[in-house]
């Protein structure tokens, strides 16, 4: 079954990230929408579509669409979903849903209206080392999570001219606000949080926290990095074991080792010692280690009533939830 769906925002990480993983999943380009009508253009040729909006309305009206996708702002990620699922259409957000999260409970109660999923860009979930590490702690005999903790930095380069953190709350931290959690199996219970700002628009955050479930840990989120080095990082603690990903597709599982010094016959366990993932980037396949593709893979299941993984709006309300007790410490 081939969908058609009508995308609104077609900026470079909309034509570069998203919208080529449309096809790749059935998913047919019909109609594209953007204030800019010569960026617009550009992707109805990249992506074959036949009709092209500067006017988000104008574009949901389009006949026969089955879905709408958007990667805009907050505010026209809210207004827009709200317009679509009145016309009775699923809806692709990117991150984040809304500005807020009363504006993510207003899309919620309008798709448990509609009876039409929406669906949230968090693909942290699905970066290799993210999905391997989630997998290791999920399915195999890795034991009760304990601890978390994460580092995902960037660069000041939100800013120009008067500070404001919005858009690194919104567009950066907000992958946390999601991942975290996804990874302890539950939502933050306790936080409090540290911060250092050097000069205006270089911040560095230290989030403490502890899930209902008990898992505890720390996030370390800021503007103080060059986004030319790796800037994340994460590590999941066990009792005798433990998950590292760096940089999204290095794995490491550390189990419980015995030394080795003393030992003549000393060989490596498949059972104790650790295992390690680091993708061949020499191979020609045209692999995803971001997430994107595979996002969109359950995002498409979701859109045609299958069962799905994707993350919902559900997930982008606790997200925003989150993302707002952090602010509400800084």
């Amino acid at each position: 079954m081939t969908l058609k769906i009508g995308w609104i925002g077609c900026g470079r990480h909309a034509t570069q990230m998203l919208m080529p993983q449309l096809g790749r999943n059935d998913i047919r380009v019909a109609a594209v929408c953007d204030v800019d009508e010569s960026a617009a253009a550009r992707a109805a040729w990249q992506y074959g579509a036949a009709a092209v909006y500067s006017d988000y309305r104008e574009l949901i009206a389009h006949e026969g669409l089955d879905a709408i996708g958007m990667a805009v702002g907050p505010e026209l990620h809210h207004i827009a979903s709200l317009a679509a699922l009145e016309r009775g259409l699923p809806v692709f957000l990117e991150k984040p849903p809304a500005k807020n999260r009363a504006a993510a409970e207003e899309i919620a109660a309008a798709s448990e209206r509609a009876g039409k999923p929406v669906l949230v860009g968090f693909m942290k979930r699905y970066s290799t080392g993210n999905r391997i590490a989630g997998n290791i702690v999920r399915k195999g005999d890795f034991g009760q999570v304990l601890g978390i903790s994460g580092t995902y930095m960037t660069a000041p380069t939100y800013f120009s001219g008067e500070v404001d953190y919005t858009g690194f709350y919104l567009h950066h931290c907000v992958h946390y606000m999601d991942l975290i959690p996804w990874f302890a199996g539950d939502g933050f219970a306790d936080m409090a949080l540290r911060k250092i700002e050097p000069v205006s628009g270089h911040l560095l955050l230290h989030v403490n926290f502890e899930c209902r479930n008990g898992v505890i840990g720390t996030i370390v989120m800021g503007t103080v990095q060059s986004r030319g080095t790796p800037m994340e990082s994460i590590q999941i603690m066990g009792d005798q074991a433990r998950v590292e990903v760096d940089n999204v597709i290095n794995v490491a599982y550390h189990r419980n080792p015995p030394f080795k010094a003393d030992d003549p016959e000393a060989t490596l366990s498949d059972g104790s010692d650790t295992l390690s993932w680091t993708p061949n980037f020499t191979a020609a396949a045209n692999e995803d280690h971001k997430g994107y593709n595979a996002l969109i893979a359950d995002v498409a299941s979701a859109l045609k009533g299958e069962t799905s993984a994707a993350p919902d709006i559900a997930d982008g309300v606790r997200a925003m939830a989150n993302l707002e007790r952090v602010i509400s410490l800084v």
